[in-house]
């Protein structure tokens, strides 16, 4: 596969070549591949191999193997992966668009999904939004307000006390915010389950299966939902870590690898 642009894995350490969130366009296949063609559109997230031989890999590979092998090489032109750790991706769907949703996105998907959000009713707020949830927004940051329109409401983070008006006013809280913060008043925010009193749950989400990713793919491009990106080129990368480390960066980075390479 030729790589255009890739988002998140860039924390590896010399002389590997970093990156996973790879998005690109088939140049070749092998012998035996069957899902894919020259010429297209598909993407690599987190993990590009496994025993394949499991309970966790099974037939559908849909499980994250303990033993699976993290994705690199998002920063080369090039990448070889087996098709079974490789997704399509729609040709109207950006790819650009689409290599967030390789990690990021399907760790907010895979949580919303298991849990039966969409059930009852950043990637967060738009799957929530699309899955026909009303939609809060704790921000550190109230300057964002303006560019999210798509929910409901936001709540400054630093604010204390945080409101009796917002106590069990919510059904489900994805906490996706780094950083050292007390997160005891937020849980008072959960609404309590009719008929056993405080019974919440507390559960945590690293990535999905590889079905999971797929359907991600198909859901995002078929709704017309778009991660809000900004493309740099890889000579920006530097750059781009400082402003990471000053907290003036809104959206993912994602590097435009196709013609950072050229």
């Amino acid at each position: 596969m030729a790589v255009t642009p890739r988002g998140c894995g860039c924390d590896s350490k010399y002389p590997v070549v970093p990156g996973h969130e790879i998005a690109g366009i088939v140049k070749e296949v092998g012998s035996n591949v069957q899902r894919f063609k020259v010429g297209d559109h598909m993407g690599v997230g987190t993990h590009v191999n496994s025993c394949r031989d499991c309970e966790y890999c099974n037939d559908s590979f849909n499980g994250v193997d303990v033993d699976g092998t993290i994705a690199k090489g998002g920063y080369s032109s090039h990448i070889v992966v087996h098709e079974g750790y490789c997704f399509s991706i729609p040709e109207n769907y950006p790819l650009a668009s689409a290599a967030p949703l390789l990690c990021a996105g399907i760790t907010v998907y895979a949580s919303m999904v298991r849990h039966m959000m969409n059930q009852h009713g950043h990637m967060a707020v738009k799957f929530g939004k699309t899955f026909g949830l009303n939609v809060t927004i704790f921000s550190t940051s109230i300057s964002k307000k303006e560019e999210a329109l798509w929910s409901q409401k936001i709540v400054e983070m630093m604010a204390h006390p945080i409101g009796l008006a917002l106590v069990k006013s919510v059904d489900f809280i994805i906490d996706i915010a780094s950083g050292d913060y007390p997160f005891d008043p937020y849980m008072e925010l959960l609404k309590l389950v009719e008929f056993w009193s405080c019974m919440k749950t507390f559960s945590g989400s690293v990535t999905g299966g590889t079905n999971d990713i797929q359907e991600m793919i198909d859901f995002f491009a078929s709704n017309g939902i778009h991660p809000m990106i900004e493309i740099i080129p890889i000579q920006s990368a530097n750059e781009a870590v400082e402003r990471l480390l000053k907290n003036v960066v809104i959206y993912g980075f994602v590097i435009d690898i196709e013609n950072s390479l050229k």
